[in-house]
């Protein structure tokens, strides 16, 4: 299913791109299409941007990294002094994501943890202005437990894929629907936190720390 229809999402990508051309983009998204590896893509990472912009983030931990892509958004919004904390299993991942925020002049601002995501994220202290989750859909939940935990009154936790092309609105599914269906119930039901989900994309959690 598709959330935006196909013509409506090429033009919020072209807008995106219009906004933010950059080369590096370019080559990341590039690769993502080859591979066929998931990344959110230039209009989800405006969105991430933005969201860390408008709390005036400093501080970010990322839940599933991959190559970076998500990354480069955060470390955009943090500025300078400001600090990416990034997960993922592959050593390859994280070698690439340097190549790539080197030459985006973001590296400095961007530190990877290789391994467990959540063994990372625990091996961190403090509070954190986002955390940010896209990991192995089974593993939403987990990761939901221990960010609401660890996010300041007024910042943030954002998901990617949590309306999974509409299968959670399907009757029954597999092990990542419903996974991904308790992660957005236990989100929703959580009144320290006011949550919406944005339909952009495969969908987008939004959760501000209120209380």
């Amino acid at each position: 299913m598709d959330l935006v229809a196909p013509q409506l999402d090429e033009y919020l990508l072209d807008l995106a791109r219009t906004q933010h051309p950059d080369a590096v983009l370019d080559d990341m998204e590039q690769r993502a299409r080859e591979q066929g590896f998931p990344i959110v893509g230039r209009a989800v990472g405006r969105l991430l941007e933005t969201q860390a912009r408008g709390i005036g983030a400093r501080r970010v931990m990322e839940l599933g990294s991959g190559y970076g892509y998500s990354a480069y958004w955060f470390s955009r919004a943090v500025g300078d002094g400001g600090s990416v904390v990034c997960t993922d299993m592959d050593p390859g991942n994280a070698r690439d994501a340097e190549g790539y925020l080197q030459r985006a002049g973001l590296w400095d601002r961007v530190r990877y943890r290789v391994g467990d995501a959540l063994s990372g994220f625990a091996a961190e202290s403090g509070e954190f202005d986002i955390v940010y989750c896209d990991v192995d859909k089974t593993g939403y939940p987990d990761c939901w437990r221990a960010a609401c935990e660890r996010i300041r009154v007024g910042g943030l936790y954002l998901c990617d894929n949590v309306l999974w092309s509409g299968r959670v609105a399907e009757p029954g599914g597999d092990a990542n629907t419903e996974a991904i269906r308790e992660h957005n119930r236990l989100v929703a039901t959580d009144d320290r936190f006011v949550s919406s989900i944005v339909p952009l994309r495969d969908g987008v959690m939004i959760a501000l720390r209120v209380g």
